[in-house]
């Protein structure tokens, strides 16, 4: 007989219910010489009773019931043993002296009943009855148990796989434990970009972690627990650690992970040598047996996968956008009464990079101020966005009006570029900072703030880059001594499900209000309006004194 096998056909605690006391001493006699704990009842009433007053811990694991009782059949008794979600998977055990025909039987199988035994009835009979209903019901109840553990393992791994930084993963892991083992649960991780340590604990069956960033000090302690259990190692390992070594290890720097009462089970797991693991906790007697190991294992290989992948994806979003500020200007040019401000602010981390850019170049007619957008969100919009910049100083330096460079940027993009779009907003500053020529290729409007405060957008367009459609002359303006000029991507603007004229009437309003440093104003102005925006945003303001 295997362990399991003779876990399933151990003793119980059972129910015998009969109005017969004779009868219930014989039974509960043969029984309790089997090593089986009896609890008696003389009829239906009173033993649903004592079933629906014991603790959900404490209900007997079978029952013995008489079809002729005082009060209800048994077959009545049943039914209500089985219709209660508490005790549904009860096995009931029908005995009878009367109710011994064909009719009968089938009617207490068929009400419920997961055996019928008729008297007289040997005591092996019996015995060998109860350990079969017992181990049947052990094993589905063992299956049932694991069938549910298998879907929070399965919905823990999503809800880790769907985190987009170190907190909500670490949240979710921790929950995913807790949910997992039945267990009040810790997970410990780095951030993707290795830099800060979180850790969360989640009491048994929450659905949501607590917890966030640990001191930046504290980075040491995933290297403390790895000591303790997979060192250097890829893959996952358990160790069982005492409460007070456990505490000693972490309650110092984070009351948080102090909510084990006893001994704590730890397991961390790595996918990649040299990478930070993923630490979990648990109550250690969570862990009864190689299910529950393998279980945690799972998730804590989920886990340490999920974590991996976003690390190499801060890691690879850390990298374009260093080659994208390659292909933006290291620097602006000094011009005599410009004074001149630029932001560049990337996406959130889990967009992907865009194609804004702005330029500020000297030419022979003066200063041309360039922004745009590439079509798309790729590495590929980005590179191309380095090359229309590159064009669009080439063409600059080479004297270009403002009508040439968007007639030229336009070939450039038709030819080797067919099937993307740019747009692009020009202006050139002529000397003497008190006229400007606009030419703007479909892109978001120049704001133009006059120095009482007055601002308006200067709406005069053209089709977009990559059309192959002719281009309108620029636009002159005059401006005042003393204006700010303001040229921007739609990701300072746009907002979902805002209307965009509202947002750039708003961003009118700011500007008005706002006659600060032309620096001040570009801080001013990130810090209202683009705050956890989905796109890049350029930003370019000049003063014209």
């Amino acid at each position: 007989m295997t362990v399991q096998r003779h876990r399933d056909s151990a003793a119980a605690t059972v129910l015998v219910l009969d109005d017969n006391e004779t009868n219930r001493y014989i039974v509960g006699s043969w029984l309790r010489r089997a090593g089986h704990t009896v609890v008696e009842a003389a009829d239906g009433t009173e033993g649903l009773a004592l079933l629906a007053a014991a603790p959900d811990g404490e209900l007997p694991e079978l029952a013995v019931v008489d079809v002729k009782l005082p009060d209800m059949s048994g077959f009545e008794v049943c039914e209500q043993i089985k219709a209660d979600p508490r005790t549904a998977s009860l096995p009931v055990i029908h005995v009878s002296a009367t109710a011994i025909e064909l009719s009968d039987r089938t009617q207490g199988l068929h009400r419920g009943a997961d055996a019928y035994l008729t008297e007289p009835i040997a005591p092996d009979e019996l015995l060998a009855t109860v350990t079969a209903a017992l181990r049947y019901a052990r094993a589905r109840r063992r299956a049932e148990r694991l069938a549910t553990r298998v879907a929070a393992l399965n919905s823990s791994t999503l809800a880790v796989y769907a985190a987009k930084d170190g907190e909500t993963f670490t949240a979710a892991a921790a929950a995913g434990a807790a949910a997992l083992m039945e267990s009040t649960a810790v997970a410990v991780g780095l951030s993707p970009d290795n830099h800060t340590l979180h850790l969360a604990a989640a009491p048994e069956s929450t659905p949501a972690g607590s917890g966030g960033p640990a001191r930046a000090d504290e980075a040491r302690l995933l290297d403390l627990l790895a000591e303790k259990a997979l060192g250097d190692r890829t893959g996952t390992e358990t160790v069982v650690l005492p409460g007070d070594e456990w505490r000693a290890l972490t309650c110092q720097d984070d009351a948080r992970a102090d909510v084990f009462p006893g001994d704590v089970a730890l397991t961390l797991a790595r996918t990649k040598r040299g990478r930070p693991p993923v630490a979990f906790a648990v109550r250690a007697d969570a862990l009864t047996g190689a299910d529950d190991r393998e279980l945690l294992s799972q998730l804590a290989q989920a886990c340490a996968l999920a974590l991996e992948a976003l690390r190499t994806r801060s890691e690879e979003h850390a990298l374009v956008l260093t080659l994208q500020r390659t292909f933006l200007p290291d620097r602006l040019p000094e011009v005599p009464g410009v004074d001149m401000a630029v932001r560049y602010e990337p996406a959130a981390d889990d967009a992907e990079i865009g194609g804004d850019f702005y330029e500020a170049i000297r030419t022979p007619d003066g200063l041309l101020l360039a922004i745009g957008d590439v079509a798309g969100h790729s590495l590929k919009a980005a590179m191309i966005m380095g090359e229309v910049r590159h064009a669009l100083r080439a063409y600059a330096i080479e004297g270009h009006d403002p009508q040439s460079l968007l007639k030229n940027l336009d070939a450039l993009l038709v030819r080797v570029r067919p099937s993307m779009t740019v747009t692009v907003c020009l202006v050139l500053v002529e000397p003497g900072a008190r006229r400007i020529q606009v030419a703007n290729a479909g892109h978001i409007p120049p704001l133009l703030r006059h120095p009482d405060g007055a601002t308006r957008y200067l709406t005069e367009h053209g089709p977009l880059l990559g059309l192959n459609l002719p281009h309108p002359p620029p636009v002159a303006h005059d401006v005042p001594e003393g204006s700010t000029l303001l040229l921007l991507t739609d990701g300072l603007v746009e907002v979902p499900g805002e209307n965009l004229d509202e947002s750039m009437r708003k961003l009118g309003d700011t500007l008005s209000r706002n006659p600060a440093g032309i620096e001040e104003l570009c801080d001013r102005l990130l810090a209202t309006f683009g705050k956890g925006k989905t796109d890049d945003i350029a930003l370019l303001a000049a003063r014209l004194d």
